[in-house]
C-alpha cells in the first residue's frame, strides 16, 4: 500500500479550530477509502492535496446559516469536508449507493456532525422542491448533465457552486443551451484557494433565477 501524503502546512490555515476533525476523517478515508470503493488505489500519496483541501478550500463560498446540498457526495468529497469546515453550515449529502450512505452516516456519526443530514436519493429524486439555498458536487459529471439534477433543490437566488477540473471554462460553453432553459445567470469559473494550495481549485459557480 502506498503511504498516505503527509498533511501539508496549508491545512492548519484553511481549517483553523476544525483540524482535529478534518485530520480524524482524512485517516478514516485513508484506512478505508480504497478497500471500500470510496478511493482509487493511486489516491493516498494525494489524499491531503488532491481531495481534502481541493474540497475545503470552497468553503468561505457558502453564507452562514446556508441549507446546501451536495449531489453525488460519495466518499463525501466535498460535502463531509466542508461540512467539518464550516460547522455554521446545514450540508444535506445526497448519496444513492447504499454501501457509500453507510461510510456517510458512520463518519457523521463518528465526528459528531450535527450540521449534516445524509439522504439516499439521486438528484433526480428529489422530493422536497426548490429550498436549498445552493447546491454543490465534485467529479459527478459535466456541467450540462449537472445543472439538470442540481437546478430544481436550489430556491430563487440560490446558487450551483461546482468543483471542476481544467476543462471548467469548456463546459460552460457546452451548456449554452442547459443555462438558458434553466435561467441561470452570473455563471463563471473562480480560482478558490489561491496563495494556499499549489492548483486552485476551479468554482464553476450559477445563480440560479
Amino acid at each position: 500500500m502506498d503511504a498516505v501524503e503527509p498533511e501539508p502546512s496549508a491545512a492548519a490555515v484553511i481549517f483553523g479550530d476544525r483540524l482535529e476533525v478534518a485530520r480524524s476523517f482524512t485517516a478514516a478515508l485513508a484506512d478505508q477509502g480504497e478497500r471500500r470503493g470510496l478511493i482509487g488505489p493511486l489516491e493516498l500519496p494525494r489524499l491531503w492535496t488532491r481531495h481534502i483541501l481541493n474540497s475545503a478550500v470552497a468553503a468561505p463560498l457558502f453564507p452562514a446559516g446556508a441549507e446546501v446540498g451536495d449531489v453525488g457526495s460519495g466518499a463525501g468529497l466535498p460535502g463531509l469536508v466542508l461540512a467539518i469546515a464550516r460547522p455554521d453550515v446545514r450540508w444535506v449529502l445526497i448519496e444513492p449507493m447504499e454501501r457509500r450512505v453507510a461510510w456517510l452516516t458512520e463518519q457523521v456519526q463518528e465526528h459528531r456532525l450535527d450540521n449534516v443530514e445524509v439522504v439516499r436519493a439521486r438528484g433526480e429524486d428529489w422530493k422536497r422542491g426548490p429550498v436549498l439555498d445552493a447546491v454543490t458536487a465534485r467529479a459527478v459529471s459535466a456541467f450540462r448533465t449537472l445543472v439538470p439534477l442540481t437546478a430544481p433543490l436550489v430556491r430563487d437566488g440560490g446558487e450551483l457552486v461546482f468543483l471542476k477540473g481544467a476543462s471548467a471554462e469548456r463546459e460552460i460553453d457546452a451548456a449554452e443551451k442547459v443555462i438558458r432553459k434553466f435561467r441561470l445567470t452570473q455563471v463563471r469559473v473562480e480560482p478558490a484557494g489561491e496563495g494556499l494550495i499549489t492548483e486552485p481549485t476551479r468554482v464553476l459557480r450559477a445563480v440560479v433565477r
